[in-house]
């Protein structure tokens, strides 16, 4: 079975970039020797999944973040390719899901943003959501999930609180 896991962080009032895309307010939670369990999770995935404001916030940090990644872009715009892994696609998310699994992925890292996982949930591809919620609210900014959508329930599999005030929330579907 293929696994799609929506892991992102998110303020309290459940957005996960300011109005003009920022995450600055992110940095106070980097660094530090604490790394929430994002290199067990980066090791666990074997694909990255993106919208194409995420790869333009991820291109300003320079060097491309995922070389050992295959990572698919979606998009309609032609942007740059940050690496020989990077596939720009204007596909549907349930056809680059089928490509995955015949490529005998199992498990992919959808990175976001808002509107990507609002299609990619739409669709009811993803199978479990990891959550970080920072301890700030910003009052306004990209959402979770551009469109809330219908409910859907989800099962608790785990939940972690740092000490420096992040909870990590860990849900399955169903």
């Amino acid at each position: 079975m293929m696994e799609v896991i929506y892991y992102a962080a998110c303020s309290l009032d459940g957005y996960i970039a300011t109005a003009d895309g920022g995450v600055d307010w992110l940095d106070p939670y980097q660094g530090g020797g604490e790394d929430y369990g994002y290199a067990e999770f980066y090791s666990s995935v074997e694909a990255l999944l993106l919208g194409s404001r995420t790869y333009e916030v991820s291109l300003r940090l320079g060097e491309w973040q995922a070389p050992d990644k295959p990572s698919w872009v979606f998009t309609q715009r032609d942007l740059p390719i940050a690496h020989p892994s990077v596939t720009l696609t204007s596909e549907d998310p349930a056809a680059i899901v089928a490509a995955l699994r015949e490529r005998s992925l199992k498990c992919a890292w959808l990175m976001g943003g808002g509107e990507l996982a609002a299609s990619f949930r739409t669709a009811g591809l993803i199978t479990r959501y990891m959550i970080f919620v920072v301890p700030i609210i910003l009052g306004g900014g990209v959402p979770l999930f551009a469109d809330a959508g219908e409910r859907s329930p989800l099962s608790l599999l785990h939940a972690k609180p740092y000490p420096s005030g992040l909870v990590q929330l860990d849900y399955g579907v169903g």
